[in-house]
Formats: structure tokens, sequence, C-alpha cells
């Protein structure tokens, strides 16, 4: 069971298995268990100190006006230096740890996703589909090859890479299934539902392996759903790995988020979970046109991100934020958190008085997992809490 109090995860052995789970050896998860431990030590041990010294330097002086100023005080603080280098290099074991495993055992895998994936009318495969510079220009996350590679026929690699990895960085507060952001969405959508709000027709953009709207197939099994990726390794895996969840109302299909081939007014719900981060300039406006496209009448679009960098964040907080940008593969991340995202969809079409903000916490089993809510507040990690921005927007 987690100690919420000391923010302790469980073990990597409490993720949930399902279809398509890379099966881990002892070596495999004593590692995952390591750098999931030194992450929340960072987070909780060493990330205060970090605050420590930047006001020692501060103290007495002229406060830092900007992100760059603070940038040039701590580049040469060296405890900020242990905690970068270790950050960026607990990433790279991940993935490193997540790959090797996978790799070990990807013709099984393949094998076990073709099975699953084989006569099915609900993945829509396209090669024709190009894959945007943002994402074949960067190893997204330190994810070699990011979503798109493929290194075998019908290779599921990128997406079993990505499902066994992801808790460790967020130190299991996504939950067993590191589908927490998707339960939260359920939860509010049960709220929104008491006063007649209940989508039929949902589309998530930038689906990956689906863990964000499995959880709303579950709930609402009557309502039909099209996720969407540019990648194809992770829409077989997302496909595979609903089916053996037992989820069969959501048709995978490869395509551009972009320009989406679906008649206007198709959808009542559309969502992005921690997508627009990984896209760019040029291709928000269009993504952002495509969801006041594609929405119809009384419908909403939501968008889960971190919280924008407003004049109101302090510049220490929007330097850390920042982090991602400059060490993590994030090129985007800093652009996107710099804008303002209510003119942005407002430029889409959306009227201004149409569009709201509220925090979302991801949902978790708490007898197991440790919640993001009642974490401590000197957990806080710029980016890896599940403790979200929801941006949404009605029409």
């Amino acid at each position: 069971m987690a100690n919420t109090d000391r923010q302790v995860p469980p073990a990597w052995n409490a993720v949930g298995r399902h279809g398509v789970f890379p099966e881990a050896n002892h070596d495999e998860i004593a590692r995952f268990n390591f750098l999931t431990n030194l992450n929340m030590h960072l987070a909780s041990r060493i990330l205060p100190g970090v605050r420590k010294a930047y006001d020692s330097r501060t103290e007495g002086k002229a406060a830092p006006t900007n992100r760059r100023e603070v940038g040039e005080l701590l580049k040469r603080e060296s405890l900020y230096q242990l905690w970068s280098s270790l950050r960026r290099n607990t990433m790279e074991m991940r993935q490193q740890n997540s790959r090797a495993m996978v790799f070990r055992q990807l013709p099984e895998l393949v094998e076990k996703a073709r099975e699953l994936n084989q006569d099915s009318n609900a993945l829509l495969l396209d090669r024709s589909v190009e894959i945007p510079r943002y994402v074949s220009a960067v190893d997204t996350h330190c994810m070699p090859g990011s979503y798109h590679t493929e290194y075998v026929d019908d290779d599921i690699a990128a997406g079993a890479n990505y499902d066994s990895g992801i808790f460790v960085t967020t130190a299991g507060m996504l939950g067993r299934y590191s589908d927490g952001g998707g339960q939260a969405l359920v939860e509010w959508l049960k709220e929104e539902a008491k006063s007649g709000y209940k989508p039929k027709r949902i589309l998530d953009i930038g689906c990956t392996v689906g863990h964000n709207i499995v959880p709303l197939a579950q709930a609402f099994p009557e309502s039909e759903i099209l996720a969407i990726d540019v990648s194809a390794p992770v829409l077989r895996y997302a496909h595979a790995r609903a089916r053996s969840l037992g989820v069969d109302n959501i048709t995978f299909r490869q395509e551009n988020a972009e320009a989406i081939a679906a008649e206007d007014g198709s959808f009542d719900l559309i969502i992005t979970c921690m997508f627009l981060h990984e896209t760019s300039s040029r291709a928000l406006p269009r993504i952002l046109a495509e969801t006041h496209r594609l929405l119809a009448d009384g419908g909403k679009v939501v968008h889960i991100e971190q919280p924008q960098f407003t004049p109101e964040m302090p510049p220490y907080e929007q330097f850390m934020r920042d982090w991602d940008t400059r060490n993590n593969n994030e090129p985007f991340w800093g652009t996107l958190h710099d804008l303002d995202l209510f003119e942005a969809m407002e430029q889409a079409g959306f009227a201004r008085e149409n569009i709201t903000t509220h925090g979302l916490f991801a949902v978790v089993d708490e007898t197991l997992f440790p919640s993001a809510a009642k974490a401590a507040a000197d957990s806080e990690d710029y980016g890896r809490k599940p403790a979200w921005h929801t941006y949404i927007a009605s029409k």
C-alpha cells in the first residue's frame, strides 16, 4: 500500500496487466523500482533544497523578473545541476529499461497483438499518412524512435515501451493502468450529466496507447468513440490493449489531427490529453480549428495540459516547469505554455465567454497508489505530478 504521507510509491508489480503488456523479469522490475523511487526522492527531498538555494542566492537582491534570469542564477548552483542531471538520467534509463524489456520479447508481443487485432474493423491504419516533422524529428521525452518508428512487420514496440515505463516517471500516481487522467474525465462527465450533458459521439485526438480513452469507453459503453493518432505502432498496441480489456466501442484510426476525415459537427465531445505540447506552432491553430469544425452544437472540447505560464506564475516556477523544453526533448513545451490558450481557442472559432478552465487531478485506487490531490506541497515536480489544467470550450 502506498504511504501518501511519505509519498512512497507502490512497487512496479502493481501495474495492471493486459493481453499485450510486456512481461518483466526480476532485474527489469528492480530497475523500474529503483528509478521510480529515485524520481520520488528527487521531487520530495532534492527539489526543496534547490528552492532554498535559489532563495539564498536572491536574498537581499533584486529578484529575477523572467525565467531566463532564473536560469542564469541556477545554472551555477550545484544542487540544481545534480537534480537536473539525475532527472534527465532517470528518463533515459526508464526508456532503455523498457526498450530492452520489449525487444527481448518483441516477436511474442507482436503475435499477441496480431491475434487481438485480426479481422477487426475497429483498427484502421493508413500508410499514406505522413508523419509530421514535430513527431519524426524528435525522440519525444527521450523515447528512441518516438511513437512512430517501426522495426518489424505489425510492430507494437513503441506502444509497449511507452505503456510499461510511464509508471516510473509519474511514480505510480496515474494508477494501475496509467489511466488516472481518463478516470478523472469520467468523474467530470458524471457531474456534467447532472445538467444534461451526455455525449454519445466522442473523439480522442493523439490517443497513443489509449490510456485516457479506454476509461470513457468502459464507463459509457453506449458511446461511439473514435481515437486517432499518426503513429501505427501505438495504434496497433492501443487496439489490442483495449480488446484485451474487454472494450469494443472504440475505433482506432491513423490520421493527422490537422485534417480529420469527418463531417462538420460529428462529435459531442472532443478530448486531447497532454497532446497539444507535442505538436508545433504551425500545427496547433489547424488542430484547434478542426476541433471547432467537428464539434456539434451543444458539445464540448476538453484539452488537458499543464498550467500556462501566465504573468501571475512566478519566474522560478516558470523556469522549473520549462525544464522539459531544455532537457527532455519536448521542444514545443515552453512555446505552448507561453501561449494564451483562451485566445488561441477563440481564434479557432469558439466564443470567449464559452471557454473555461479548472484543475483536474488523476483519479486512482488510493489503497494502492499515491493520490496527486493529496500529495504534499513540496512534492511538486513541475510537470510530472498528474495534476493538470483543463481548458474547456463549449459550442
